[in-house]
């Protein structure tokens, strides 16, 4: 009886981790340090998190997919292109990997990775976009685009516009 009872009070306090930690990861006010400009888009890759500069000291902070293992990048560039339920095409490298995929799926297809928006990144095959596979979110999943749940991509991309520059560190 007590196996049992201790079973369930583990199986209890795991959910309730599980469940905080999901909770933890949606987006919210926060401090941040640094130098930023507000409007600046800042993406801390070791931490799977984007932050959204408000003021000097306060960002939204969103909790985001990142590149795999050599597939990450760090730099500054600007916000190119803002698009509802893009269609893709996967890049050179995506296609290599996985020749059987199409050449381009459709928006609004729920196997599009692009989700329900994207924007593109200046000077290269990059975006910030949402996604259809919301467990993919705090991984490191991409070929270097940042992944964020479909909620928080469509609040971030009406606070941002084409211009906005965004940072990201490793």
């Amino acid at each position: 009886m007590l196996m049992r009872f201790a079973a369930a009070l583990a199986a209890t306090m795991a959910a309730g981790i599980l469940m905080s930690s999901v909770a933890e990861a949606r987006p919210e006010l926060v401090g941040i340090s640094g130098e930023y400009t507000p409007g600046t888009i800042v993406v801390k890759t070791h931490e799977r998190r984007l932050y959204l500069i408000l003021e000097s000291g306060r960002a939204m902070r969103y909790p985001v997919g990142v590149g795999k293992a050599g597939k990450q990048w760090s730099g500054t560039t600007k916000i190119d292109g803002k698009y509802l339920n893009p269609a893709w095409s996967p890049p050179r490298e995506v296609k290599r990997d996985k020749p059987d995929m199409p050449d381009v799926i459709p928006g609004g297809s729920p196997r599009n990775p692009m989700g329900v928006a994207a924007m593109t990144l200046a000077g290269g095959e990059y975006a910030i976009h949402g996604t259809n596979v919301p467990g993919s979110i705090g991984g490191f999943v991409s070929y270097g685009c940042i992944r964020m749940l479909n909620d928080d991509i469509s609040d971030l991309y009406q606070r941002v516009s084409v211009g906005t520059t965004v940072t990201v560190t490793r």
